[in-house]
């Protein structure tokens, strides 16, 4: 559930089509006061993140965003969502779209003032993918060739008293250092859409200091080699970020100092941006978009941007309740999108109809026909499945806003087909999101997307597929797997979105997650900040704020 960001430059590879979301500026045009600028300072609100922060072992949004500033890759997305550009990368070429030879820009430092290096991403790429690590990103290095090799499914899962095989190697056959600078890497098949995944955070180099300490221990004391190194971290408390004096790419900061705030509550974080003691707020809570209460409140600095994401509540379908298909979909079926999106969001949510959000590349509207409103298919499809037993939970992290949109949603279910719905919420997203991926959840949950990268196999690889990174409720169906396998190896992004398109017409039969709502974001600055912009998934560009 991630994203990477900013600005200009040369294309990259294979990047032959424009994503349309907005990045947002606001404020004067001609921007703040430089002097004020070089050394100011900014409060922003940000979530605990779940886990240390490992670029390969985050897949959520609050540790995401601050490996996003803390780190620079090969390629970025700029804000006004066109074609993914070449950032650390001086060059990454090939002729068949299977044999890449990468050439990165010299002598740029990791935070500790080491160089990066080609073997920077390699070591890297290879820890990732390496099994035994437990990495969650490790399946996006799956199109390497040799990935099969370094990686093992576990047979019963994390919670069963059976081991994954050893690997038969540690390292990818398909990853070779040809010098400081170079780098080659072969996959498997040929892929088209390879260079526009080198944005994600996955794929970002790693200093030397990685691998002669522990991931935990590392990812409280980060060394990235972004436009922000680390200060401090105080968990559930704040982050510290200041500018990196020796950063030598284009999107340099233009401020010195971001202390990342973590709120429990979305209404507490609005409160203090009204009184001047918050600068940014990517989503102002829900009770402020009645009346446009945000836009009163907020003025010329309120930002309205539509992103590539969906609101999400996903079936844990290790939980043999929801094993039938036939009930997932009457669940579907039995929720009035339309109605949320107006009653609860004020229109500023459209209702989801297909499975990818429709700003990605290669997305196709209206493919969703579990998610419309039906009450009697609904019914018949409850019936025929047997029902349901007990008392059915729909789990939300209670310091976003969610409370008042899923409760909604259950109140819908249990009208439409009589099942004791009830929304239930976890008090922070980093434990909501622990209790996801240990597997844990005995009812439906909130599983919103976020894209990683603009294509539409994001939607598709991570989410749907056997052991995809994001398939948090172990949904698998060996012909979904098969097409995207497939698509995956397509010789163009034309034959590959055709193939994801067949492989969405199998995801839609088995409804293991019901799509809501596509994503629109309503953000607010302080007075103090003169000039910002989003990046093209509504996160903050930090390197973009002028005083």
């Amino acid at each position: 559930m991630r994203v990477s960001k900013r600005a200009s430059g040369a294309l990259a590879v294979g990047a032959a089509f424009a994503l349309v979301a907005s990045g947002c500026s606001s404020g004067n045009n001609d921007g703040g006061d430089a002097g004020a600028s070089s050394d100011g300072a900014i409060v922003i609100d940000g979530t605990q993140p779940e886990n240390p922060l490992v670029p390969a072992n985050t897949t959520e949004t609050g540790g995401g965003a601050i490996i996003d500033w803390m780190w620079s890759g090969l390629v970025e997305y700029p804000n006004n969502g066109g074609a993914p550009q070449n950032l650390l990368a001086e060059s990454i070429d090939t002729t068949d779209s299977k044999v890449f030879k990468i050439k990165i820009k010299q002598n740029t430092k990791f935070h500790d003032g080491t160089t990066v290096k080609a073997e920077s991403f390699v070591k890297a790429w290879n820890w990732a993918a390496y099994g035994p690590n437990g990495a969650q990103n490790a399946s996006f290095f799956s199109d390497i060739q040799g990935f099969d090799e370094v990686y093992t499914e576990d047979p019963d899962g994390p919670e069963g008293p059976q081991k994954a095989p050893e690997p038969k190697a540690k390292e990818m056959s398909g990853l070779k250092v040809v010098d400081d600078w170079n780098f080659e890497v072969t996959l498997a098949a040929p892929t088209s859409v390879f260079p526009t995944k080198l944005g994600y955070s996955a794929f970002v180099p790693l200093p030397d200091a990685f691998f002669s300490s522990t991931p935990a221990d590392f990812g409280k004391k980060p060394i990235g080699n972004g436009p922000v190194k680390l200060v401090s971290w105080q968990d559930d408390v704040e982050i510290k970020l200041t500018r990196f004096d020796d950063y030598s790419l284009r999107d340099k900061m233009k401020i010195k100092d971001v202390t990342v705030k973590i709120y429990q509550d979305d209404t507490a974080a609005y409160n203090d941006l009204l009184a001047g003691n918050l600068d940014f707020q990517q989503q102002v809570p829900v009770s402020a978009l009645a009346g446009e209460k945000w836009k009163t409140d907020l003025g010329e600095r309120a930002l309205s941007s539509t992103t590539p994401s969906t609101g999400i509540i996903a079936f844990p379908i290790y939980d043999k309740r929801f094993e039938n298909p036939k009930l997932r979909k009457a669940i579907s079926l039995s929720i009035d999108r339309q109605s949320i999106t107006d009653k609860i969001f004020f229109g500023t949510r459209k209702p989801a109809d297909s499975w990818a959000n429709p700003l990605t590349p290669g997305a196709e509207p209206g493919n969703c026909t579990a998610c419309k409103f039906d009450v009697a298919q609904a019914k018949q499809l409850y019936a025929e499945s047997g029902g349901f037993q007990g008392k059915l939970t729909l789990s939300y992290n209670a310091d976003a806003s969610h409370k008042e949109w899923m409760e909604a949603v259950a109140q819908q279910i249990k009208t439409n087909l009589g099942i004791d719905a009830v929304a239930v919420g976890v008090p922070t997203f980093a434990v909501f999101r622990a209790n996801i991926n240990a597997y844990k959840m005995t009812g439906a949950y909130r599983a919103g997307w976020q894209q990683d990268y603009p294509d539409v196999e994001n939607w598709i690889n991570p989410l749907y597929v056997t052991g995809g990174s994001s398939n948090d409720g172990k949904y698998s169906n060996p012909q979904v797997d098969a097409l995207a396998k497939e698509a995956t190896a397509a010789p163009s992004l034309e034959e590959a979105h055709k193939k994801f398109a067949e492989a969405v017409k199998l995801i839609d039969q088995d409804v293991p997650s019901m799509p809501i709502y596509f994503g629109g974001q309503q953000s607010g600055h302080s007075e103090k900040i003169k000039k910002v912009e989003l990046t093209n998934v509504g996160e903050l560009d930090i390197t973009s704020v002028e005083l």
